[in-house]
């Protein structure tokens, strides 16, 4: 079974800094329903420390069901504050679930996350050589000011009459 990438990129969340994917979501990925999702993560939870998984707050809860306001539909079925799995939790995920296509799902769902750092990673790049050329120019800026402020001074002093030094010539 593949799952379309858009699919699975949707389905990944940001919360408290840190990009996640919901139980009711994986859940559904998996063909599982939420609930046995979540019982065979209670059943291991030392396997899922909380950089690899953690349980929404109320406020976070609560800000997530405004989301979906619109309809019961919109909802989508958020009565309990949902577990969210971080990359590391996902994949041990794998572990508890132990069928075919959850296996499968993982692997995608895994490859995403590290598509989605290797992009991060070069932005951050790009970022870095914008700000060095800025640097740069700002450089350049100030030196071509500096070129400027010389030759105003070159020109100060042509515009002063000199004293004709040497000899005199009468006519």
């Amino acid at each position: 079974m593949h799952i379309p990438e858009e699919l699975i990129l949707a389905k990944i969340f940001e919360i408290r800094g840190q990009k996640v994917m919901i139980d009711r979501d994986l859940a559904q990925l998996y063909g599982v329903p939420t609930k046995v999702l979540k019982q065979a993560v209670r059943r291991k939870l030392f396997r899922f420390p909380e950089d690899f998984m953690f349980e929404m707050s109320d406020t976070e809860f609560q800000f997530w069901r405004s989301q979906f306001v619109t309809s019961s539909k919109a909802s989508r079925g958020l009565r309990y504050a949902p577990f969210c799995f971080t990359e590391q939790g996902v994949t041990m995920l794998s572990c508890v679930l132990n069928s075919d296509q959850a296996v499968k799902v993982n692997i995608q769902i895994i490859r995403i996350f590290v598509k989605m750092r290797n992009m991060i990673q070069q932005h951050q790049e790009i970022l870095k050589d914008l700000e060095e050329i800025r640097n740069s120019v700002s450089s350049h800026d100030e030196q071509i000011e500096l070129i400027f402020q010389y030759i105003q001074k070159l020109e100060a002093q042509k515009t002063e009459p000199r004293n004709k030094i040497g000899y005199k010539q009468e006519p």
